[in-house]
């Protein structure tokens, strides 16, 4: 049976940030439930609460909702007003074609002082003799019945005629549930026959689908096509034998219909599941262990080899709002494959990759899955080791020149190579850092040297 669950209501309180505690309205119409329950313990601070169109049997587990001012339990199950003395602050109460018979249930509404408005428009209690003025004349607090104002006068008379109604109500009622306790067993009685016949079916196929000989296989593989008609016949001869039927208007047939819908769309959920996956049996890897490309989801996608980082990536251009939970990689040393939604993405790699180290990240701007598979062979070494050299301020001579080397086999006009200048610069610089003590009596020296002509003037 559907109930009334924490997710359904999680997800019908988004107006109040999916917080229930706090909640005020809630609408749960047409949501097949079959139980009311929970929402006493889970929402206490409802005012507002929408059950219309369900199929809930009993009004229950309301009692405790202390702030509640309207309910609508409208087309639903309902055959009895009970369980509503807790309500306080109820208003409004909309019981709109249920199947209330017990008229004199509505006594147990007394209690709710402040109700002004009752619904019961389409119940099998109208159709009393006497029902408006037993309304009227047992709910002294209603300002509104079935959508029609009551009158003081309205009031006054059927206060006058009530012992009267009271009787002709209590023998119409006594009638009613004679009549439903009937339909009860003829509900039961007709639920009974479709069991036995459904077991019939089933036995019966059970028998047609498993052939004692052998030699009788080959006929049925040729006959499936036959079957699937036959079947198809059989179910729409059974849709209109349940449409067609007379039924009355009951909470059985009611719930035997809903039980009927639910039934046939579950078949058809599962036939088509098993057609989907009929039609999902794709050829990844062929018999003789060949790995071949595929693109089952049909999306665009860009692979490059970034030699500079010695890796392969691959962009898969996946839909920027499909979520990442719908996605499954899986890289293997020679091929990667990608499930988007169940569809593989298969793509054989031109060079062997590194599946631990590989990784897979969606972009932030596009949304596309982005994978990194570093290659097997680590070949580019020699590139790493010069680009650790630029990096690094403290570095041997012996790289500068063959760096200065290779600058000079790429050089054209050797009028412009002036690295033998820059060396003795460096070099120069290298000797000045050994420490300026040192270099001073040094300098002091070439000085005298080059000057002959020298001479200490004072005055000067």
């Amino acid at each position: 049976a559907f109930s009334v669950t924490e997710d359904l209501v999680r997800r019908r309180a988004e107006h109040n940030n999916c917080e229930i505690f706090s909640l005020e309205e809630i609408s749960l119409h047409q949501q097949e439930i079959e139980k009311l329950e929970h929402l006493d313990k889970w929402c206490r601070d409802l005012k507002i609460l929408y059950l219309q169109n369900n199929l809930i049997p009993k009004i229950e587990n309301v009692g405790k909702l202390k702030k509640l001012e309207y309910l609508n339990v409208a087309l639903n199950n309902i055959e009895r007003i009970e369980n509503l003395e807790g309500c306080e602050e109820l208003k409004k109460l909309d019981l709109t074609a249920n199947f209330i018979g017990e008229l004199s249930s509505i006594e147990s509404l007394k209690c709710n002082i402040h109700l002004k408005e009752l619904f019961l428009m389409g119940n099998p209690c109208t159709e009393f003799e006497g029902y408006r003025q037993f309304v009227v004349a047992t709910l002294h607090q209603l300002k509104y019945l079935d959508s029609k104002e009551i009158e003081r006068s309205e009031r006054l008379k059927a206060l006058q005629s009530y012992p009267e109604v009271k009787w002709k109500i209590r023998e119409q009622e006594r009638a009613y549930l004679l009549k439903r306790a009937r339909e009860k067993e003829e509900a039961q009685r007709r639920m009974q026959e479709r069991r036995d016949e459904k077991q019939k079916q089933m036995d019966s196929k059970v028998g047609f689908d498993s052939p004692d000989s052998p030699q009788e296989k080959p006929n049925r593989a040729e006959g499936d096509g036959e079957q699937e008609r036959c079947r198809a016949v059989e179910n729409d001869d059974e849709d209109r034998k349940f449409w067609e039927e007379p039924t009355p208007y009951t909470p059985e047939s009611r719930l035997e219909t809903h039980r009927y819908i639910e039934e046939k769309r579950r078949a058809k959920d599962n036939i088509r599941e098993s057609r989907k996956r009929e039609k999902t049996a794709w050829t990844l890897v062929t018999a003789e262990g060949k790995v071949l490309n595929v693109n089952a989801p049909k999306l665009h996608f860009s692979l490059k080899d970034d030699e500079e980082n010695n890796q392969i990536i691959l962009d898969l251009a996946v839909y920027r709002h499909l979520d990442t939970s719908l996605l499954d990689v899986d890289v293997q040393p020679t091929y990667i494959r990608v499930l988007v939604k169940g569809k593989p993405f298969q793509l054989v790699l031109p060079e062997e990759v590194k599946p631990d180290s590989s990784s897979a990240k969606r972009s932030q701007t596009t949304g596309h899955l982005v994978v990194t598979m570093p290659k097997a062979k680590e070949i580019i070494l020699a590139k790493q080791k010069v680009s650790a050299s630029i990096k690094h301020s403290d570095c041997n001579t012996q790289q500068k020149t063959s760096s200065s080397g290779q600058v000079e086999k790429l050089e054209v006009d050797p009028s412009k190579y002036s690295f033998p200048d820059v060396t003795k610069i460096i070099q120069d610089k290298k000797q000045t850092g050994q420490g300026p003590i040192k270099l001073q009596p040094k300098n002091i020296t070439e000085v005298k040297k080059s000057c002959v002509d020298f001479e200490n003037n004072e005055d000067v």
